[in-house]
């Protein structure tokens, strides 16, 4: 599969590059690069205004991609697939169009330590728009594993929305989210699950997990930047308002009255972003073409390699569970900051991450300002892994002289 990524095969600082940066975005195979080429070259026009044969076109391949989505998710029709500019863009949509609407004064938003700053700062701000409160799921230790008991306990009434991450991007923990959600809606409690991390490296089935709305982002499944796709239950998307105002989303306007389009139309106002989801129906073919069972077990088993073989240099903290983690590894090397570990590996032509990961309340909880982040994609190798251990040792080597 890596012919298949014209950007693997160049070297960074005159050495191979080994891109370790799955979790911040994925690469691109040809197929997708040569999808938006060939839109842009034959088909590009504006979708659903038009009745020439270029806007027909753009049309049908913009509605096609809605259907593949559709199946990807395995959503019970494409009317539940809207279309945004990404995971943060969906969770924001949600917030202020259901939250608006539904949340007064006393109630409570569920969530855990684990969020992504996108899947905390828009409740932050609904919040403090309707009197609303935030409540916490904690975790337990470097681990970072959600305290079951306390999720029971707080599941509760006034609980009205619990909005939860599938895969963390910065530990790898993977959350039983169909069993959360199945907990919550006998309780009533509308679900959100923040998918930025699990939609391209494992099967999701949304009729499976149970959620409400499943958000997730095509530049981290292989797609192009800048689309994103929000799930949303049909009987919840038909009774919430508009995010946006604007053309398209409309069936009639007059000076002092709109009537809108029904879902998923009467979100995705003005032109929309029409060659990203006819790029992510390139990418999700190709994804399901190499299986996503077994991009998982891939991920899973390079992860689980590389954390075994940090963990017996000694001088390393790891973070995130010991066994059946996602993709990725975060840790720290002792007296070291992660963002040299970082720079030095990147003068080495392996790329990392390094920061707080868009999580700074969980690394205040660890104890830490940030860590580096080692995340893998099919395209990545145990050669690689093994590269990137050595790296690490002269890091080491290096700081202890």
């Amino acid at each position: 599969m890596r012919e298949d990524f014209p950007i693997l095969h160049q070297t960074v600082h005159g050495k191979p590059l080994i891109y370790f940066d799955n979790a911040a975005t994925s690469q691109k195979p040809r197929v997708v690069i040569e999808t938006l080429r060939r839109y842009y070259e034959r088909d590009n026009a504006n979708v659903h205004r038009g009745i020439h044969e270029l806007s027909n076109r753009a049309t049908q391949a913009y509605e096609a991609a809605r259907a593949r989505v559709a199946r990807f998710l395995n959503a019970r029709c494409p009317e539940e697939i809207v279309f945004t500019r990404g995971t943060t863009e969906g969770i924001n949509l949600v917030a202020h169009s259901w939250g608006l609407q539904h949340l007064k004064p006393g109630d409570v938003i569920l969530l855990t330590e684990l969020e992504h700053h996108s899947n905390l700062v828009p409740w932050q701000l609904v919040a403090e728009r309707t009197g609303a409160k935030l409540a916490f799921v904690p975790v337990t230790g470097d681990e970072g594993i959600v305290d079951a008991r306390r999720l029971e306990e707080l599941l509760a009434p006034p609980v009205k929305l619990f909005a939860m991450v599938h895969v963390s991007n910065s530990l790898g923990v993977v959350n039983p989210v169909a069993d959360w959600c199945a907990r919550a809606r006998a309780r009533g409690i509308v679900t959100l699950v923040d998918g930025a991390q699990s939609a391209g490296h494992m099967p999701v089935d949304v009729q499976a997990l149970g959620c409400d709305f499943f958000v997730f982002s095509g530049h981290k499944t292989c797609g192009p930047t800048g689309i994103g796709v929000l799930y949303g239950r049909q009987e919840l998307l038909e009774t919430l308002p508009p995010y946006q105002g604007g053309g398209e989303m409309i069936l009639s306007v007059e000076y002092h009255r709109t009537l809108f389009k029904p879902a998923p139309h009467r979100f995705e106002a003005g032109t929309p972003d029409i060659s990203g989801p006819i790029g992510l129906h390139a990418a999700l073919d190709y994804l399901d073409m190499i299986g996503r069972e077994r991009i998982w077990q891939h991920d899973q088993e390079l992860a689980q390699y590389a954390y075994d073989r940090l963990a017996a240099l000694g001088g390393v903290r790891l973070f995130g569970p010991k066994r059946n983690r996602a993709g990725l590894v975060s840790f720290l090397l002792q007296d070291v900051h992660a963002h040299d570990v970082v720079t030095l590996a990147d003068r080495e032509g392996i790329a990392l991450r390094g920061g707080h990961h868009c999580t700074q309340p969980l690394m205040r909880k660890l104890g830490v300002e940030s860590t580096a982040r080692a995340s893998f994609y099919f395209y990545n190798t145990v050669e690689e892994v093994d590269r990137f251990i050595e790296v690490i040792q002269a890091i080491q080597r290096f700081f202890a002289r």
